[in-house]
């Protein structure tokens, strides 16, 4: 007689090798794809029994290490993409944890509604965007992507499914949102979405000479703004240390365009597919050659002056336009090279912000390593426990690796000290370098050890792992 197919995870799953998106982290794990909740809690079950540690993964979007998994199981929860429910009158939709940001406002555009709060590309699931608690550039008045979620079904490694809002298992809803997927497999998403009446809007330049000016101008214009960001010159020195470009934009009405209806047409939102020309698929390979210090050096310096030259200027921008400028050259990351590049994201205070910023960029220049791409944005604090978010700014600072990747790590953790001195904190779909002491230092043994506590609840046999959670968190001394 045949032999019995076997069942087993460590017989059947194939092995792939992934990485984060900055292309500094990868590893060989098993992985698989399942297309049902049911076969989702399928394979959770029995992976838990075979002693498998589980990585959930969606777009694969995160910079470092949070969604791969050396020598376990990654699921892919992409298949799991349906829209349940939509409902215009009230703005509500139901829908699977696989659905992308883009697959959403395509969905819901026509009927006056954008996603509440996005990143700064289209191409991430909901899954992911609430395992991580996004944010985008109107922190200031919309809160995190959490802040728009109105309930969540989570499938813990016991087999569970758990519903979770502000009144229902409420210590669990303000945890799995920015958990990073640590404590259960997000399978429905419940989401209130933003009304709009067009799909434009109105976008103001201003440049700064300096990042003290840069926080000025931010902060003065921060209560017309609906949205506001700004890009830092990284490698600009002395008097310019900070010195940047603010983009700031205002919710375009009816009754300012002749024709609304029409602007809400998921069509007039795409983004071109060429720039001069050369197809946008392609254009890092224009990029990559210029990424050195001069070579960024002076496209910044001309940016800058093109800034300058617009400062004050407002134009009409789509809605994608503004929001996703990272989907303009989709493949940018390639840019940077075979060894990729870390995205340091710190989050600081407002009464320290002026001193640490720019300190952190003096520290930069002082170990030659500066970064090539600098943006800031204003946040306000939230409820969740393993939250990023502070009253004050963050800065995310791109640093290409290349050959000195022990000397930037050096450099990083010179500049964790500097941030966690300052009260600040970090946000983990960017790490690639924090220490378990960093983390402790940055969010407290308090809320560290109230997580830990949950995740020993619903998740006993310590299935869930990832690289990044075995990276920062130093375990069991934390819970007593």
């Amino acid at each position: 007689m045949p032999r019995p197919r076997s069942t087993s995870l460590r017989a059947t799953a194939p092995w792939r090798v992934l990485d984060g998106f900055g292309g500094t982290t990868r590893s060989a794990a098993r992985y698989v794809a399942p297309d049902s909740v049911e076969q989702l809690a399928g394979i959770v079950n029995q992976a838990r029994s075979e002693h498998l540690h589980v990585t959930f993964r969606g777009a694969g979007r995160s910079y470092g290490d949070a969604v791969v998994n050396r020598d376990g199981l990654i699921i892919d929860l992409q298949r799991l993409r349906q829209i349940r429910h939509w409902d215009p009158a009230t703005g509500l939709i139901d829908i699977d944890p696989g659905v992308t940001i883009e697959a959403l406002w395509r969905h819901t555009l026509a009927d006056g509604y954008w996603p509440a709060v996005v990143p700064g590309t289209m191409r991430p699931t909901a899954g992911g965007c609430l395992a991580m608690n996004v944010h985008g550039k109107n922190n200031y008045r919309a809160g995190p992507f959490g802040d728009h979620v109105e309930s969540f079904e989570l499938l813990t490694p016991t087999g569970d499914l758990v519903t979770c809002s502000p009144t229902q298992n409420a210590d669990v809803f303000t945890a799995a949102i920015g958990g990073l997927g640590m404590l259960g497999a997000i399978t429905r998403v419940r989401l209130r979405l933003k009304r709009i009446e067009t799909g434009l809007l109105r976008v103001q330049v201003a440049t700064a000479p300096s990042m003290g000016a840069m926080l000025d101008d931010f902060a003065a214009n921060l209560a017309t703004s609906d949205y506001s960001v700004g890009w830092v010159d990284g490698l600009a020195t002395g008097s310019g240390l900070g010195r940047g470009i603010i983009h700031r934009a205002r919710y375009v009405p009816a009754s300012d365009v002749a024709d609304a209806a029409a602007t809400l047409d998921p069509a007039r939102q795409d983004l071109p597919s060429s720039l001069y020309g050369v197809p946008h698929r392609h254009l890092w390979r224009l990029m990559r050659p210029l990424m050195f210090d001069a070579g960024v050096r002076a496209t910044n310096a001309a940016r800058y002056l093109l800034g300058r030259k617009q400062h004050g200027h407002e134009y009409l921008q789509s809605h994608v336009a503004f929001a996703f400028l990272l989907d303009y050259v989709p493949d940018w990351r390639l840019a940077y090279g075979s060894s990729g590049f870390i995205q340091y994201q710190v989050f600081v205070p407002d009464a320290t912000a002026r001193e640490t910023l720019s300190a952190l960029l003096k520290r930069c220049h002082q170990a030659d390593l500066p970064p090539y791409l600098g943006v800031l944005k204003r946040h306000r604090p939230d409820r969740y426990l393993l939250s990023h978010a502070v009253d004050g700014w963050s800065l995310a600072l791109d640093f290409r690796v290349g050959r000195r990747r022990d000397e930037l790590w050096k450099l990083t953790d010179a500049l964790t000290d500097i941030v966690v001195d300052a009260g600040g904190r970090f946000y983990f779909a960017k790490d690639a370098v924090l220490r378990p002491d960093d983390v402790l230092r940055a969010f407290g043994r308090e809320r560290i050890g109230a997580f830990l506590a949950l995740k020993a609840r619903l998740d006993p046999d310590d299935v869930l792992m990832s690289d990044l959670w075995r990276r920062i968190i130093e375990r069991p001394p934390l819970v007593s």
